[in-house]
């Protein structure tokens, strides 16, 4: 029995070993793919600017940018809806400010509002 304990406990020696170096090789994996996965986020994003560019007016680009400050996630929506629009040819370029108010116009109509009434 004493053999077959001794098989065991290296065994399991083994495998504690195995799983050490699993561990310290996983983080330099996860930070590789982090890396990767951050180059292709600013890869993108300078994709959607440079589409921007070519799609807005000036005005329009600074309108965006200031709506950006308060509701980033409204006007993430806007330019994703805005270059779609453009690569559809459904929409004239370059697009003014003015089109830009009524595409927020349009956005906020959307919304829902709820009152509640106290008895």
């Amino acid at each position: 029995m004493s053999e077959l304990d001794d098989i065991r406990r290296r065994r399991m020696e083994q495998i504690r070993q195995q799983q050490m170096q699993q561990q310290q090789q996983q983080p330099a994996m996860d930070y590789q793919q982090m890396q990767q996965e951050e180059q292709m986020r600013q890869q993108y994003e300078q994709q959607k600017k440079q589409a921007l560019r070519q799609i807005l007016t000036p005005e329009a680009r600074q309108r965006l940018a200031n709506l950006r400050l308060t509701k980033p996630e409204v006007v993430n929506a806007i330019e994703l809806q805005l270059i779609q629009l453009a690569e559809a040819r459904q929409i004239p370029l370059p697009v003014s400010d003015d089109t830009v108010k009524q595409i927020l116009r349009n956005m906020q109509g959307q919304k829902r509002e709820i009152h509640i009434t106290r008895k």
